[in-house]
């Protein structure tokens, strides 16, 4: 069984087509058994949206629930453990919504698709 984490930017790219993802990444998500995403990508998108930083076909939360539907991706809570996991990480990366992806697939012993290298220096595996 495998499975994987999307990235905010990651789950934004699988739903525009894919087209920023590497096609082994791409083949990676399709073939994995279980990809999940952080509560804090539907974060992240609300707050992009309602800054201009991201335009949607629709409200954020209508897009973020029919995007996870469509791909069958499955929401990861953000509960205590994954809070003070993401609060024990080294100041490397201070971006909270990150930190609480890193927090959540390091719990889980899953890799990570995102662009961003600094995943790694977290002991994440990171596809790109």
């Amino acid at each position: 069984m495998s499975e994987l984490m999307l990235d905010t930017c990651a789950l934004i790219w699988l739903v525009n087509g894919g087209d920023k993802l590497s096609a082994g990444t791409q083949k990676t998500i399709r073939d994995a058994s279980i990809v999940f995403v952080s509560a804090a990508s539907a974060i992240e998108i609300g707050c992009k949206a309602a800054l201009g930083r991201l335009t949607l076909p629709m409200a954020p939360e209508e897009w973020y629930r029919r995007a996870l539907e469509h791909h069958g991706i499955v929401e990861l809570p953000i509960d205590g453990n994954t809070g003070f996991g993401a609060a024990r990480l080294p100041m490397l990366h201070r971006d909270p919504a990150d930190r609480l992806i890193i927090a959540a697939a390091r719990a889980r012993g899953i890799p990570v698709a995102t662009h961003d290298s600094r995943f790694e220096s977290y002991g994440v595996t990171v596809l790109r």
